[in-house]
């Protein structure tokens, strides 16, 4: 079994990745690691010096990659990883996917503490971040509502999250038809 994380930046896809794959007892693989490794690069480096539509292929073959491995895996994706190619369509066919749903206001109160680690958005003013956000969920929601299965994270601790994840896909693998 794959399980695949999904959400917008500061929705704590690391952090649930990492606790799900420790309660299921699965490896775990940050997309972006994974490229940056088989890159040697970081991944502000390879959108700097190749650009971004190198950064997206490489994005689409490392996730094919992982996705066709043979191991039960927790996978970490990047936050625009849905939203190009048809990542969507190959994340639903090889994983459960779980869309970390996050309100705006949570990912910026989240987002504005660590902003400057952000090149995305490291230098939008901070008065001018929700809007952004908003704009950029309204864009990415299309692909991310696609997911198996949508976790509100508000106001729930990452072991609440991840207790309920594993509960929906326990549920669903004992009742498949539903």
């Amino acid at each position: 079994m794959k399980i695949s994380v999904i959400g917008y930046m500061g929705s704590g896809k690391s952090h649930i990745s990492k606790i799900l794959s420790k309660k299921l007892n699965c490896k775990l693989i940050d997309l972006d690691r994974e490229i940056m490794s088989q890159n040697k690069m970081k991944i502000s480096e390879i959108f700097n010096t190749k650009g971004e539509i190198y950064f997206r292929k490489q994005e689409r073959a490392v996730l094919g990659d992982i996705l066709h491995a043979p191991e039960n895996l927790v996978i970490s994706l990047g936050g625009g990883t849905p939203a190009y190619y048809d990542n969507m369509e190959l994340i639903n066919q090889n994983s459960e996917s779980i869309f970390l749903r996050t309100s705006i206001k949570s990912l910026t109160e989240r987002l504005l503490k660590h902003k400057e680690k952000r090149p995305l958005i490291a230098k939008i003013p901070d008065a001018d971040l929700p809007e952004f956000i908003g704009k950029h969920l309204f864009e990415r929601n299309v692909y991310y509502n696609q997911s198996k299965y949508i976790v509100d994270t508000d106001g729930k601790t990452p072991e609440e999250i991840v207790n309920e994840i594993v509960a929906l896909i326990h549920f669903q693998n004992l009742n498949p038809n539903r």
